[in-house]
């Protein structure tokens, strides 16, 4: 039996569920790894040596910009793989950007050479990786496309409205990480926003008081 049977059956069931010889094989070559909160994994230039599924944590991937500026492109969650490291073994490339893990992560190290041989015998695997890789992508170029076409204080106000909580426990440094910006430009908006009576400020707290009139401006860009 897989010595990891247990944690396989509670975070990826339809893998012990499949019984495919070739992926019961890919399990077994599987290493049980963990990582402090704050680990570099990966970083522009190096080489993807393991197909990662997360079980427990979380890990940010996000590139610098040439002012040395963070800019977050997604996060890898539990029961998630990473679409870059997906796409640098796929294509044999280095990686573009850097994961930084946020918490203690746990995961599935799955070596190169076990997922290149179970992703051409294993027809479950392959969807499996693909699927996942497409969904992520989309989710990606979507996030890509709100930078491009939503002005900043449309995202902001799309930020804010996201968790659905009337109280926000956020600093505008971690919201300024989140879409890309300074923190400068997120805390001039939102104080634009408590003058029209949207939001009421305190520290490392955001309040919503007219959560329609953030949702009217998500739509239109008007006040």
């Amino acid at each position: 039996m897989n010595p990891h049977q247990t944690l396989w059956t509670t975070y990826f069931p339809q893998f012990v569920e499949n019984g495919d010889k070739d992926l019961q094989r890919l399990m077994a070559a599987s290493n049980l790894v963990s990582y402090p909160s704050g680990q570099q994994l990966f970083y522009p230039g190096s080489l993807c040596g393991n197909y990662l599924l997360v079980l427990e944590g979380s890990v940010k991937v996000q590139i610098l910009s040439e002012s040395g500026r963070e800019v977050l492109l997604y996060y890898v969650r539990s029961g998630d793989s990473c679409v870059l490291t997906t796409s640098c073994l796929l294509s044999g490339d280095c990686y573009p950007a850097e994961g930084i893990t946020e918490g203690e992560v746990s995961a599935f190290a799955l070596p190169s050479q076990a997922f290149y041989r179970c992703i051409e015998q294993s027809a479950f695997f392959r969807e499996f990786v693909f699927k996942n890789f497409s969904s992520r992508l989309a989710k990606l170029i979507g996030r890509m496309e709100t930078v491009v076409f939503e002005t900043i204080d449309q995202r902001i106000c799309k930020a804010l409205l996201v968790s659905n909580a009337s109280v926000i426990t956020k600093t505008h440094q971690e919201l300024a990480y989140e879409l890309g910006t300074a923190r400068e430009v997120v805390s001039r908006h939102l104080k634009n926003f408590e003058t029209y009576g949207w939001l009421n400020l305190k520290r490392g707290t955001i309040e919503i008081i007219d959560g329609e009139a953030l949702q009217r401006f998500v739509l239109n860009g008007k006040q």
